[in-house]
């Protein structure tokens, strides 16, 4: 029971796009509280509650895998144009599916490290768009230099996850339906898009 209450629950706005993932406690407030408009994905667990002394029935909350809540999501909308989610390692070598761009083999995560494409001290930027997943070796051997002045091959373009992806990359243990429902948001040309579906298939 502890293991399934542990389970990240889907949360989206009205429209039915992807917005974080909350603890099963967090989706019954959002219940209890009236704040979830509509449910969909598989059920995940049953949460009962106090017993009422008028009518003496046992309060029940079933919590879907994912669920739709209201509120205003309007500033987020418009953000959603120039958004660019937070940089982590966990995140980003979860984008690179903990694999090394330069050698090309995978890796845990305490073997891994984020290298700058682009050095910082030659102007390189801390960003999404500027960093890969590297091995401590290959990091080490490429030091102060570009791929290029290294010798080294990039076998990937990094990229900027959308809000979506990042919702991805933030998951900890994502059911087939939340995937699926994750996927229909990622855009058609996302690296992720593909790698995923085949994971799937």
């Amino acid at each position: 029971m502890t293991q399934q209450l542990s389970q990240q629950v889907l949360r989206t706005d009205v429209s039915g796009m992807p917005l974080e993932w909350v603890d099963y406690q967090e989706a019954v407030r959002l219940y209890c509280f009236g704040h979830v408009a509509y449910a969909c994905g598989n059920p995940l667990f049953c949460v009962h509650g106090g017993i009422n002394a008028a009518s003496g029935r046992r309060s029940v909350v079933e919590v879907n895998s994912i669920i739709a809540t209201i509120g205003d999501q309007s500033a987020l909308r418009r953000c959603r144009e120039t958004y660019s989610p937070p940089l982590n390692n966990p995140a980003l070598f979860k984008r690179d599916a903990h694999t090394c761009l330069y050698c090309g083999q995978r890796f845990l995560a305490r073997d891994l490290s984020r290298d700058h494409v682009r050095p910082l001290s030659r102007g390189g930027d801390d960003t999404w768009v500027n960093v890969v997943t590297a091995c401590k070796r290959c990091n080490n051997h490429k030091a102060n230099r570009t791929p290029e002045q290294a010798g080294m091959q990039l076998l990937a373009i990094p990229f900027l996850p959308t809000h979506a992806e990042y919702v991805y990359l933030r998951g900890r243990r994502i059911l087939a339906d939340q995937m699926e429902f994750l996927l229909a948001h990622f855009p058609r040309t996302s690296p992720l898009q593909a790698r995923l579906r085949a994971q799937l298939a």
